[in-house]
């Protein structure tokens, strides 16, 4: 049985039936693609979290929070997952069913790379709870596990001292600054790299 069987059984006896759209599960959230009955909500939480967000991500457009930019963005995560070039996942409270924020496996290469590229996000009220910190390791073994990947990668600010601390607490480790990396806010920005393999111990949260 593999590791995902596993802790899906696991899971299973501890807290009951998981929901159905669960791809990925920890123990106060799961992984789920996300819809387009997730307007709402999702909409709420990034106009909720504006100020939160925007010095790490690109500039928002003007028309960021509506629902026709909402809508192509469901329909290109769907598309990337039918390619398999990505994996966009919308972190979801087992409570309440409550958006928390967002978990993206971009940038897929097969062949000789089997790679991946880590993306995510947070809303405001949840933050410094720990939460992230669940979504990446359920987004590691669906990527590794699942995918059957071989390395993960992600990148930070240097000054986003949680987004660093997070990284280095579920296993990634430290590779070196690319210099104008990624344009955040508007502007070219240096950032530090990060990859986790498949072979790598990593801590469970």
């Amino acid at each position: 049985m593999s590791g995902s069987l596993v802790f899906s059984s696991l899971w299973q006896r501890a807290f009951g039936d998981p929901p159905a759209t669960a791809v990925a599960m920890g123990k106060r959230l799961y992984l789920r693609r996300p819809r387009a009955g997730d307007f709402d909500q999702w909409s709420q939480l990034r106009a909720q979290s504006r100020s939160f967000l925007t010095p790490w991500e690109p500039s928002w457009p003007r028309d960021a929070l509506t629902v026709d930019s909402f809508r192509r963005r469901v329909r290109r995560a769907a598309q990337e997952w039918r390619e398999e070039t990505g994996y966009g996942f919308f972190l979801v409270r087992l409570a309440d069913d409550a958006l928390l924020g967002g978990i993206t496996l971009g940038s897929v290469r097969r062949g000789v790379a089997q790679t991946a590229t880590l993306g995510y996000w947070l809303g405001a009220p949840y933050a410094r709870q720990g939460l992230m910190t669940e979504g990446v390791h359920c987004v590691l073994g669906f990527a590794f596990e699942r995918l059957g990947l071989h390395r993960v990668e992600a990148a930070c600010l240097p000054q986003n001292a949680a987004s660093r601390g997070l990284l280095l607490k579920c296993g990634f480790r430290e590779e070196g600054l690319a210099r104008e990396y990624l344009k955040i806010n508007g502007r070219w920005t240096d950032h530090v790299l990060f990859g986790i393999l498949a072979t790598d111990n990593r801590p469970r949260g």
